[in-house]
C-alpha cells in the first residue's frame, strides 16, 4: 500500500530531545536563561574568551554521553524504516546538535547547527569526529595548525549548513511536520510559511504552543515521548 503521505519532511528542535535529559534552550529555565549567549555562541565571544567557550560545549559534550535516544526519536526511526520500505522518504532536518536520532536508528538526518561530536578547524574547515574536550592545545587533524580547533557548531550570525539541501528536499515533500521547536529561531521558524505556500500540509506536534503556532493546519500536544509516538502509530496504520 502507497504510503498515505508520500515523501515527509520533519523538523525537529530541542524539545524532542529534553526527555533524553538534554536541556532546552529558550524555556523558562532553559540554557540561555543561563547563559549570555554572545559569550558561548558566537564567533566574537570565542574570539574574546575560547577558553570559555570550548568549556561550554565540552560540559555539553559530557552531558550527551548519558543521554539515550527516549521514545520519539525511536517511533521516527521506525516510521523512517517503515516509509523507506514503502518506497517513499522521512527526511529529519533537526536544529539539534546532539545525535539521538542516529542512536534510535534514523538514517536520513541532516544538522543543520552542527554537531557535538565533531570539531572543525577555523583555518582550513577541515572537520572531524570529536568524542572527548577540545583544547586549544590541540591541533587541527587535517592542517595540523595548533589554536583553530572548534566545535563544529552553527553561531549566532554564522549559516546555518546545506540549507540548499533543506530547500530541495522541502519543496519535494508532502507532508511537514514540527515537533518540539520554539518556532522562534530562524531560518528554521519559516520553513512552516514556506512549506504552505507551497501548498504542503503542515502539522505541529509540541509541549505547548509554539511562537508560530496558528499557521499549522493540525496540532498535537503533549510530552514528544508520548505525541509522537501515537502519531507514528497511526501514520502507520494507513500503511497496512
Amino acid at each position: 500500500m502507497e504510503a498515505p503521505w508520500g515523501n515527509l519532511f520533519i523538523l525537529t528542535g530541542a524539545g524532542l530531545s529534553a526527555e533524553s535529559g538534554l536541556g532546552t534552550f529558550r524555556d523558562k529555565d532553559g540554557l540561555w536563561t543561563r547563559y549570555n549567549l554572545g559569550e558561548v555562541a558566537s564567533l566574537e565571544g570565542y574570539l574574546r574568551n575560547p577558553s570559555k567557550v570550548l568549556e561550554f560545549y565540552n560540559a555539553r559534550r559530557r552531558n550527551l554521553e548519558g543521554a539515550r535516544a527516549n521514545a520519539a526519536h525511536l517511533a521516527l526511526a521506525q516510521l523512517e524504516a517503515a516509509y523507506r520500505s514503502a518506497g517513499k522518504s522521512v527526511f529529519i532536518c533537526t536544529q539539534n546538535v546532539d545525535d539521538l536520532h542516529e542512536q534510535a536508528g534514523s538514517q536520513g538526518v541532516l544538522h543543520m547547527h552542527g554537531e557535538l561530536r565533531k570539531a572543525r578547524c577555523g583555518a582550513c574547515g577541515a572537520v572531524w569526529p570529536c568524542q572527548g574536550d577540545l583544547t586549544l592545545t590541540q591541533s587541527c587533524a587535517a592542517c595540523h595548525v595548533t589554536g583553530h580547533c572548534r566545535p563544529h557548531i552553527v553561531w549566532f550570525g554564522e549559516a546555518p549548513f546545506q540549507m540548499d539541501e533543506i530547500a530541495l528536499r522541502l519543496k519535494n515533500s508532502d507532508l511537514f511536520v514540527s515537533i518540539g521547536t520554539s518556532g522562534s529561531v530562524y531560518p528554521a521558524a519559516g520553513f512552516v510559511r514556506e512549506a504552505k505556500s507551497l501548498g504542503i500540509y503542515t502539522i505541529e506536534i509540541n509541549l505547548e504552543p509554539s511562537d508560530n503556532a496558528e499557521i499549522f493546519d493540525d496540532a498535537f500536544y503533549g510530552p514528544a515521548s508520548t505525541a509522537v509516538p501515537e502519531w507514528v502509530q497511526t501514520l502507520l496504520r494507513e500503511l497496512r
